[in-house]
């Protein structure tokens, strides 16, 4: 398989299974992930001056978010229900885009690594923000949902674009 790794949800005859994670070391992991909501300026605007209808725009993207991180095993299949040690969620503006830059922390002490809960985080937070202000931009798009890094584990550490 030209010296990638083998997949390890699929059995010899294809079947999809739960990885056993017995045997591993329990080590810290922590795993980055972001995503980008792109928006109008004057939705923008109105998100960063608290005046979304719907109320604290910004505020509830990162409770979603965060709350989605501790539901990943329940959203994702095979995905293993992991005890979070820390979740965060920040919301940065982006004038360039312009938009709003999510980025999403994990982390946990266990024996298999946090990256679905840090997507899961970004990606519930950057859908939060388009349902609390669809009302006044219905063409907002997210995008660039992707693990920015990860450290720990078996496998080692990852960091984008390095």
């Amino acid at each position: 398989m030209s010296g990638r790794p083998a997949l390890t949800h699929i059995g010899r005859q294809g079947e999809a299974h739960m990885v056993d994670v017995g045997e591993k070391a329990e080590t810290q992991r922590t795993a980055m992930a972001e995503g980008f909501i792109r928006m109008l300026p004057e939705t923008l605007a109105t998100i960063l001056q608290g005046n979304a209808k719907k109320g604290d725009v910004l505020g509830t993207a990162r409770i979603a978010g965060i709350m989605a991180a501790k539901k990943a095993h329940e959203l994702i299949p095979l995905c293993h229900p992991l005890l979070l040690t820390k979740v965060s969620v920040e919301i940065e503006p982006d004038e360039a885009l312009p938009g709003l830059r999510v980025t999403a922390l994990a982390r946990v002490t266990g024996k298999t690594g946090v990256e679905m809960e840090a997507l899961t985080a970004a990606s519930v937070a950057c859908l939060t923000i388009y349902d609390m202000a669809k009302a006044v931009d219905r063409g907002m798009t997210i995008s660039g949902i992707r693990l920015v890094e990860k450290t720990g584990g078996k496998s080692g550490d990852y960091k984008a674009d390095a």
